[in-house]
């Protein structure tokens, strides 16, 4: 994995089977067709279900924003003749240098370890030079927490977020990778 810094507020992460880069206007349609599936909405927080018009475009602008305190990845792999987004990650400042980590793989690389792997990767990089991050997941989605023992995370506890597409409050698992 290597690490290419060409753009400074937010690196390209490599690794052998795709490359985390900044997200590109010409991302909208497939962030679009991926997360109008009931199946990806359903596993976040905030996409909502069905999509509004406009959304994605508005997602892909406050990712671009100079003033955003998130940092979003597409999975590209167009390296190994892969589509250009087989899904995003992200990481959200939080205070004391600590960020929390969010990620959503398109349904046709589901099983796949793709997951793990940009995880694994984003991690790796630690972009943000964080000293902890946390992530969490919906209790109903035993594969994310898998994922996330996978790559080193300690279980931390049980909570609740709100989900957008479900309209409704779900459990939650919640995990700490110390990076230090």
């Amino acid at each position: 994995m290597s690490l290419d810094s060409t753009n400074m507020t937010q690196p390209i992460v490599e690794t052998d089977r795709f490359i985390l880069r900044p997200l590109q206007v010409s991302d909208v349609g497939l962030i679009e067709h991926y997360t109008s599936d009931k199946r990806v909405a359903s596993m976040t927080t905030s996409i909502p279900h069905p999509l509004p018009p406009g959304a994605s475009q508005a997602f892909v602008d406050r990712a671009h924003a100079p003033d955003r305190d998130e940092d979003v990845w597409a999975m590209d792999g167009t390296l190994a003749d892969g589509p250009e987004v087989m899904g995003l990650i992200s990481l959200q400042r939080m205070d004391r240098n600590q960020s929390e980590i969010g990620y959503w793989v398109a349904p046709p690389f589901w099983n796949t370890g793709l997951a793990s792997d940009a995880v694994q990767a984003l991690v790796d990089a630690n972009p943000l030079n964080n000293q902890t991050i946390f992530a969490s997941v919906f209790q109903d989605n035993p594969a994310s927490a898998r994922v996330l023992t996978h790559c080193g995370f300690e279980y931390i506890g049980d909570a609740e977020s709100f989900s957008v597409a479900r309209n409704a409050t779900v459990q939650t698992w919640t995990y700490l990778k110390r990076m230090c």
